[in-house]
């Protein structure tokens, strides 16, 4: 009777510290990906210290330009066709 009430009922049972367990495993995990997210973040920004990689960044990204200055989009033909279809 007493390891039955110790596995199942007690406040310290088997299934509150499994529970507790997965938990905390789930939270290493996203403390894993948190910190890879900030390696990539650091190594971004430690990027964007020169001025032409951000000058770079910013015309692929976001179509920006200088003054005076004229930028042409073209597409590939088979991504137009493809459109065409949908």
């Amino acid at each position: 009777m007493f390891i039955i009430w110790m596995l199942f009922f007690d406040a310290n049972s088997y299934l509150t510290h499994h529970e507790l367990d997965s938990e905390i495993n789930a939270l290493e995990e996203n403390a894993e990906f948190y910190q890879k997210e900030i390696e990539n973040d650091k190594a971004f920004i430690k990027k964007m210290q020169d001025k032409e990689e951000m000058e770079k960044f910013a015309r692929e990204k976001y179509y920006l330009k200088k003054e005076n200055e004229d930028i042409y989009i073209i597409e590939n033909q088979d991504s137009i066709k493809k459109e065409d279809k949908r």
